[in-house]
């Protein structure tokens, strides 16, 4: 009797400590959903620096503590590009050079699509994490410009992307910090982002943007 009763309150203790550890254990899986604020750096001397904003989310799986994979997709709507009156000289483009009397504005949007390994080191209620992430990212910003240009001194290009959407390569690194509210819910505060684009100007050839990127949203683990 007493043998079994034994085995019993041993039985009961493992499953105590079982449920105890599995509590204390990070989410394997987190899903989440984000606001975004993206500073995109153009790259070309007459075209100053734009916001964009949008939002967008993702999922992470955890393989275990610490390292995990991650898909993002995050969407920007329309802001404008405005070239300022002036004198230019654009390579691609005839006539040259082109003299602007008045300001020419056009507008672009935005979508990306990344993913990449994420390191996390939860520490009670806060879990700082790391990122790379690498994809892609379409925007239609310079090809309406071309043709904003175009349109304008009815040019003549040898670009074949005057008007379409290009998908260059895209890179994010930064990192944040997770605020865990119950068992199955967090919040993202922060998460700042260097990003890195390879749209080509159809004007003048140029690529490589440095951008920076602010999100901040909410997370739920599974």
């Amino acid at each position: 009797m007493k043998c079994r009763n034994i085995i019993l309150l041993g039985i009961a203790m493992l499953m105590y400590g079982t449920s105890a550890f599995a509590q204390d254990d990070p989410p394997k899986v987190e899903i989440y959903g984000e606001y975004s604020y993206l500073r995109f750096n153009p790259s070309l001397s007459y075209l100053k620096n734009r916001s964009f904003n949008g939002g967008g989310g993702g999922v992470s799986f955890f393989f275990n503590k610490y390292l995990g994979i991650k898909g993002e997709f995050m969407g920007y709507g329309s802001t404008n590009f405005t070239i300022p009156p002036g004198t230019y000289n654009f390579p691609n483009l005839s006539p040259t050079p082109i003299v602007l009397t008045a300001p020419i504005t056009t507008q672009g949007n935005m979508f990306t699509y990344q993913f990449g390994p994420v390191l996390r080191y939860p520490v009670g209620k806060i879990t700082p994490f790391g990122e790379v992430l690498f994809g892609g990212s379409n925007s239609n910003a310079y090809g309406n410009q071309v043709k904003g240009i175009c349109t304008e001194f009815e040019c003549i290009t040898s670009s074949s992307n005057i008007t379409g959407t290009q998908h260059p390569f895209t890179m994010l690194a930064g990192g944040g910090l997770d605020i865990k509210v119950s068992k199955s819910f967090s919040i993202r505060p922060i998460e700042i982002d260097y990003m890195l684009t390879r749209f080509t100007n159809p004007i003048t050839q140029t690529n490589n943007q440095n951008s920076f990127r602010y999100t901040a949203g909410v997370v739920f683990h599974f």
